[in-house]
């Protein structure tokens, strides 16, 4: 094995302890995926990562569910060059719509794409999301079985807390990606994110820890990997809500 693979393997192995998994088995539940709707990325390279967005935002939308797919990129072109908040004029540089399956059973939700996610046009692509990335492997998925997508779909400024204004003008869309995708399970990401889905200005402290019921999902308030990159001692508790997560994903509750 190549040292630079070796380095990769012992780095998620390391993340794997630290988040409380005492190891890997080989029982066949622990293989199985067979209750997860699973597509098939759009054409990427050799290992299905999906190509940068293009002009319009539009990366990481797959083709496995042609209906769902299609539902996602009519409401990509309903939201067009955005001018509906004042985030249209100051800095941003492109819509940041979302990436993943879109039939997935598993759904991410953070609050606001942050610099890289707006250079790249993709969600979750800076260091946050790579830990991101390692929480969802950690449950035994890859990230191109999940979608992920954000409250606010264009950058604040100095990325801020997004203001009640442009929650109002934005969620909309959000909540049409709910409802095409239809996943069984969202995790909201962070303070914001569960506050403006569950109307609520209770910390997430208060919120994590809990299951709710969410426009036809079970919804799974957690600490944003952002969150974990500056207090490493919440990983347990990150750990504990993706048990919950993996449990109802199996109908295990």
């Amino acid at each position: 094995m190549p040292s630079d693979a070796r380095d990769h393997l012992a780095e998620h192995l390391k993340f794997y302890g630290e988040l409380g998994v005492d190891g890997f088995r080989r029982e066949s539940v622990w293989r199985s995926r067979a209750d997860l709707k699973v597509g098939t990325t759009v054409p990427g390279d050799e290992h299905g990562r999906a190509g940068p967005a293009d002009e319009h935002g539009r990366a990481g939308l797959q083709a496995s569910a042609p209906d769902a797919a299609s539902e996602l990129l009519a409401i990509r072109d309903d939201i067009g060059d955005c001018t509906r908040c004042k985030l249209c004029r100051l800095g941003r540089k492109q819509i940041v719509f979302g990436i993943g399956n879109p039939n997935a059973d598993l759904m991410f939700v953070g609050e606001a794409p942050g610099r890289d996610e707006d250079l790249q046009g993709i969600p979750f692509v800076g260091r946050a999301g790579q830990k991101l990335t390692q929480i969802i492997e950690a449950i035994g998925l890859r990230r191109d079985e999940v979608y992920i997508a954000n409250v606010i779909k264009c950058r604040p400024p100095e990325n801020r807390n997004p203001e009640p204004d442009e929650v109002e003008a934005c969620e909309q869309f959000l909540f049409r990606q709910v409802d095409v995708i239809k996943p069984k399970v969202i995790v909201a990401l962070g303070t914001f994110a569960a506050r403006s889905l569950l109307k609520t200005d209770a910390p997430i402290s208060r919120l994590r820890g809990r299951v709710y019921d969410y426009r036809g999902a079970k919804l799974i308030p957690t600490f944003h990997p952002a969150y974990l990159l500056r207090n490493p001692s919440c990983r347990r508790e990150v750990w504990e809500d993706m048990k919950k997560v993996r449990s109802l994903l199996h109908g295990e509750e």
